[in-house]
Order: structure tokens, then sequence, then C-alpha cells
């Protein structure tokens, strides 16, 4: 029992930082999909909540501690780039498609920090993170769980020949 809670804690813990971290982690520990689904979605929703709730310090006081900037008073052309190409997501799908591709292409972390700059409102941002978290959860655990059967059964084949 206690080695189960302690892999559906590892892959907890592994989601909190990058969500596919969940869904790969649970098949490299042998877990059953729907533990992986219900760690994956606890551990960016965790994540999620703790930005939610302390991003602004985050934001703050916190980021630009690691960061090198060679003119404080101007923002480099890349970095304004970059926000101006989420800026036309957020206008264009809203919070969903920030949270829609949240676990897929960003970080919890830098997907939560994105709506909480862009002025979503803290419960709306953990109601469309907890559904993208969720669907994405099922589509990748899946995906992984049965293209690793696919793919094993495969070089099976290709090695018999």
């Amino acid at each position: 029992m206690w080695e189960i809670i302690l892999k559906a804690f590892s892959v907890y813990l592994s989601a909190t930082l990058k969500f596919i971290f969940g869904p790969l982690g649970g098949m490299a520990a042998g877990l059953n999909a729907f533990v992986t689904i219900g760690a994956t979605v606890a551990g960016m929703m965790t994540s999620v909540g703790i930005t939610t709730f302390f991003g602004d310090f985050l934001r703050k006081r916190v980021f630009p501690l690691f960061r090198k900037r060679k003119n404080h008073n101007q923002e480099a052309p890349k970095d304004q780039q970059k926000k101006l190409k989420w800026k036309k997501v957020y206008d264009r799908y809203g919070l969903g498609g920030i949270a829609f591709l949240t676990p897929v292409i960003l970080t919890p972390i830098g997907g939560t920090l994105l709506a909480i700059g862009f002025g979503s409102p803290r419960p709306k941002i953990l109601l469309y993170m907890l559904i993208s978290a969720g669907f994405w959860s099922v589509v990748l655990t899946f995906s992984i769980y049965l293209g690793h059967d696919w793919i094993v059964d495969y070089v099976k084949r290709v090695s018999n020949v």
C-alpha cells in the first residue's frame, strides 16, 4: 500500500512542475491509469492554487531576481514579442484558451502567471485550469499508456522478422 502511495506522490510532485511528467511518471512507475490521472490533476491544481494566491508576489518580487536585464527601464525585444503573442491568444480565446494550452505548452505555474497577468479573476482561473487539467490528463495518460503498448508490440514484431 505504501509503495503505491509513494509512487503516486512522486507523480503528483512531478506534475506540479511540468504536466507531462505526471502521465510519463505514472507509466514508468507502473501505476494504474486512473491513479495517474488523479495524481496528475492534483499536482497541477496544487501548483495552480499556490500560484493563483501568491502569483502577484512571485511575479513582482521573486522572478525579477532571476532575470538579467541590461536596461531596467526598457523591456527586451524578445520579451515584448512573447507578451504580444500571448496577449493575442488571450484576446482571441480568453482565459479558456490560456487554460487549454497550459498543460501541453506552458507549465502550470507559467499559465497561471499569464492568467493573473491578464487580470482574470482567481475563481475563474481555478475552474478553467481544473477543467483543462482533467481533460488533458485523461487524453495524455491514455495516449501514453495505449501508445506504449502499441510501440512495444511494434518493436516485438519488427525484431522477430
